[in-house]
């Protein structure tokens, strides 16, 4: 508990001014979850026949974590996140899990106000308690087998993709970017409603999905400290012409409007192998604009609407005694990207896009790892409006060392766009305070261009300093 107070105090004086958003958080949640009060106990159901041998196994982790800019020491945020947990395993083998999630931050900087989450299904967003805490619904899926197959249905994450820092084919769920990158996937993904079936032939995995969910990423509001800024992903109109941003045009027909996808796995000589389809909106809702001459002088409307696209890809695994040869390759339709309006009428230029990343893992040093990952993403048309490079490279360094004579592990990640030369470094130390507790505190440096991926957010470096609590 000397960690609890210790982030308490260097993050966590403003709580004091929220207790009614936490004591709101704390009511909502013992009301979806009583029994999560109770820690990762497992006990019969109290009703006779069928439910008295199902058992109830539930949990809660508490999380918090606080945040300062190091340009001038504004505290950025102080977060607790409260995430309990309930399953349901019956004796016919089904299984029902449910996990909710409540947030509450102090300081409101990285989502300001209450957002209209208007890129969001109204079955998927998040409960607003208020402008500095929301509870959301992360997963509520039914497991069961029909003969060979298995089937989840409900709120779920599907994962096809595992290369770090940044994504080739794990595009199935939509992503929070309040945070950019720096949250964890787990964290980031935002969770879709889903019906997901597998079956397993001769070593062969065959993987099936249906998302009747029409959710997209949640990007920052422009006065968030994470408001995406760079001019390869937001329009930047000439001195004196006004602009007019309307609502992303979201799909909303349940069927019509559905992403469908399969994965088919194995195991062959050694390499893990995966071919991936997916026919999908695209995440990113394209920024068309249009120029037109108004009483108030020339005036950009940006219409964000979001487009149809098949991605076909693949990825693959070895080790070759301690290094592990990885990758991930992804090809898709119907790309647009921002573009001159001079170049361009609409704003946007129309490509196909080929991405893809190469990794290796090197585990030659004891209770170590040393990892390098190549991105790049190559689109197919070279329009003289683009904005952004037809070919685009970042690389990517991690390394991890954990002491065997305590529970510290020290690791620091590098991610750096070679052409805008700007990156992202990440220091950090972690150390488990007893099984169920772990602290950490590091840095998250921006640097480079301001047209970059990264270094638009060089005025936001920080020191973070956190905790987590599994019960």
């Amino acid at each position: 508990m000397d960690a609890m107070a210790l982030w308490a105090s260097t993050f966590g004086r403003p709580f004091v001014k929220r207790e009614c958003c936490f004591s709101a958080v704390a009511l909502v949640l013992a009301a979806l979850f009583p029994q999560t009060v109770l820690a990762q106990v497992e006990e019969p159901a109290q009703s006779g026949g069928f439910l008295e041998e199902t058992s109830v196994q539930t949990g809660i982790v508490v999380e918090g974590e606080g945040a300062a800019r190091l340009k001038d020491g504004e505290r950025q945020k102080a977060e607790v996140l409260v995430s309990p947990e309930m399953v349901l395993d019956f004796p016919n083998g089904a299984r029902l899990t449910a996990r909710v999630r409540g947030r509450a931050d102090a300081f409101d900087e990285l989502e300001p106000g209450s957002p209209d989450q208007d890129t969001t299904s109204p079955a998927t967003r998040r409960l607003r308690l208020s402008d500095n805490g929301d509870v959301e619904l992360r997963e509520l899926f039914f497991d069961y087998d029909i003969g060979p197959v298995f089937t989840r249905t409900g709120k779920q994450q599907v994962v096809w993709g595992q290369a770090d820092g940044l994504k080739v084919l794990d595009v199935v769920n939509p992503q929070d970017f309040r945070e950019f990158i720096l949250d964890d996937f787990e964290q980031s993904r935002i969770p879709l409603w889903t019906f997901r079936s597998e079956t397993t032939v001769g070593g062969v995995t065959a993987q099936l999905i249906w998302i009747p969910d029409q959710t997209y990423h949640d990007f920052p509001q422009s006065d968030a400290d994470f408001a995406f800024t760079a001019g390869q992903f937001v329009p930047e109109p000439a001195p004196g012409v006004n602009v007019v941003t309307r609502s992303p045009d979201r799909p909303s027909r349940v069927l019509e409007d559905s992403d469908v996808g399969f994965r088919i796995s194995g195991f062959i000589d050694g390499w893990d192998l995966t071919a991936n389809y997916l026919y999908h909106y695209v995440d990113t809702p394209v920024l068309f604009q249009s120029l037109a001459t108004t009483p108030g002088g020339p005036t950009v409307t940006v219409t964000p609407r979001f487009e149809r696209s098949h991605l076909v890809g693949g990825s693959f695994s070895k080790a070759f005694g301690d290094v592990v040869v990885r990758g991930e390759v992804a090809f898709s339709t119907d790309r647009y990207y921002v573009a001159d309006l001079q170049a361009e009428s609409d704003g946007a230029v129309r490509t196909n896009e080929v991405s893809y990343v190469v990794g290796v893992d090197w585990y030659g040093l004891e209770d170590s790892l040393l990892s390098a990952q190549l991105f790049q993403s190559v689109l197919t048309e070279d329009s003289r409006g683009l904005v952004r490079d037809q070919v685009d490279t970042t690389v990517t360094l991690l390394a991890r060392h954990e002491f065997s004579d305590s529970d510290l592990t020290a690791e620091v990640v590098w991610l750096t766009g070679l052409n805008r030369l700007d990156g992202l470094v990440r220091p950090r130390l972690s150390y488990q305070l007893r099984d169920d507790v772990d602290v950490w505190i590091g840095t998250d440096i921006f640097y480079g261009s301001a047209d970059g991926l990264f270094g638009q957010f060089d005025d936001y470096d920080r020191v973070v300093l956190g905790l987590k609590w599994s019960m």
